[in-house]
Order: structure tokens, then C-alpha cells, then sequence
């Protein structure tokens, strides 16, 4: 009896779990469009000159108000727990607007995330204050903006410019309004759990597509 209990756990068990885990990911992890066609920033200008667009890329995107060195330890985490974890992605980014004015800050705040890592797919981009307002309304965000320009939270765009987050009961086994449309980017527990999750969830719808259209192409 004890020998097929120790068989059981050690040969049966891990290949339930492995399908447990592996048809919970395709059949009901999806992230659902809540807002369609994001616009894009309208050329907006970037800390280093450079074009910064939102299609074709997943974005991370965020608002960092007038006072941005206030919240240092929240970038600090934004970059340990989802940037530093997801820039090997190819089309993966952070974008943060800012208002104009605001750049002499950023590159503070730049240099202090670079001593932690490279920081070459995160985008700071300027704009004025009344662009940054019809942006964010833009978004259909039930949450208000800050008057600071701020937004406490952070937003998933995937590359055909849709807001993706939770729906009410998303995942199984959910007791609870899932309703999510950004991320709360002061909570370390926020960031660790449901955004890292959901980062994970949308990386994977990309990199299953790949896998299906090189699929396709080898046929």
C-alpha cells in the first residue's frame, strides 16, 4: 500500500498537476479587451528624440505626473517586479507620459533606475497638460486622473492598441469582482500577484501566436 502511495507521488501526481496547469493556461487565462483602439501618442516628445508608438508593441503604460521623484520606490518596484522580469520580450515596452517641463525629473529618476538595470525599452514621453487629460479620457478609465497629472495606476496595451484587464470572475475559481482595468503600481502586492500574472497571460497569447504562424509557414 505505502509502495503505491510513494509510486503515485511521485510518478502520477506531477503529471496531473503538469495538466492541470498546462490546459488552465489555454482554456480560461485570457486577458479581455476592455477599451479598443488606444489612440496612438501623436509624436509626442521622448526623453531621447526617438518615435515612440504603442502599436505592435504590448506597453505597460503609465502617467507619471508633476512630481514624479516623489515616487521613487514605486518606479523602483514597477522596474523590479514587471519591467526587469519581461524586457527580454522583443515588443515588450514601458511607456510613461509626462507633462512637458517634467524632463529635468525624469532624468533623475532615469539614472537612478539605470543603477539598478537597463532601462532601454522604457519611454518617457511629453506632453502638455490638456493633451495628457483628453488622452487619459481617451482610455475610458473609471478611475480620475490626479490633478497632478498622475495616475496611480498602470494599464496593459497589447499591439492592436486594445486595453486589456480583468472582466468580472475572468479566472475560474474566482469569488470575486475581478474587474481590473490597471494596476496599482504603489501596492508591491498588486505588482507581484495580479499584474505579474497578467503580464505573463498576455506574453503567452503572443508567443502561442508566433508559434501557430511559423506553424502555418513550415506547412
Amino acid at each position: 500500500m505505502k509502495k503505491n502511495i510513494v509510486l503515485f507521488i511521485l510518478f502520477i501526481l506531477p503529471i496531473v498537476a503538469y495538466l492541470f496547469f498546462a490546459t488552465g493556461i489555454n482554456s480560461f487565462m485570457t486577458l479581455p479587451v476592455l477599451t479598443k483602439n488606444v489612440n496612438e501618442l501623436d509624436n509626442w516628445k521622448s526623453l531621447n528624440d526617438e518615435k515612440v508608438v504603442l502599436k505592435d508593441k504590448i506597453t505597460i503604460l503609465g502617467f507619471g505626473g508633476n512630481f514624479i521623484l516623489n515616487q521613487k520606490g514605486t518606479y523602483f518596484n514597477l522596474n523590479q517586479k514587471i519591467y526587469d522580469k519581461n524586457k527580454a520580450f522583443k515588443d515588450f515596452q514601458f511607456v510613461t507620459i509626462m507633462p512637458l517641463g517634467s524632463e529635468t525629473q525624469v532624468e533623475e529618476l532615469v539614472s537612478k533606475l539605470k543603477a539598478l538595470n537597463t532601462v532601454d525599452n522604457w519611454h518617457f514621453v511629453f506632453a502638455t497638460p490638456g493633451e495628457i487629460q483628453k488622452y487619459y479620457l481617451s482610455l475610458k478609465i473609471k478611475e480620475a486622473i490626479q490633478t497632478d497629472l498622475s495616475a496611480k495606476k498602470v494599464f496593459i496595451i497589447d499591439k492592436k492598441l486594445n486595453l486589456r484587464g480583468r472582466k468580472a470572475k475572468t479566472f475560474v475559481g474566482s469569488n470575486k469582482d475581478d474587474y481590473k482595468e490597471g494596476y496599482d503600481a504603489a501596492s508591491p502586492s498588486d505588482l507581484y500577484n495580479e499584474m505579474a500574472d497578467d503580464v505573463k497571460v498576455i506574453l503567452a497569447e503572443y508567443r502561442l501566436a508566433l508559434k501557430r504562424n511559423n506553424s502555418k509557414r513550415q506547412i
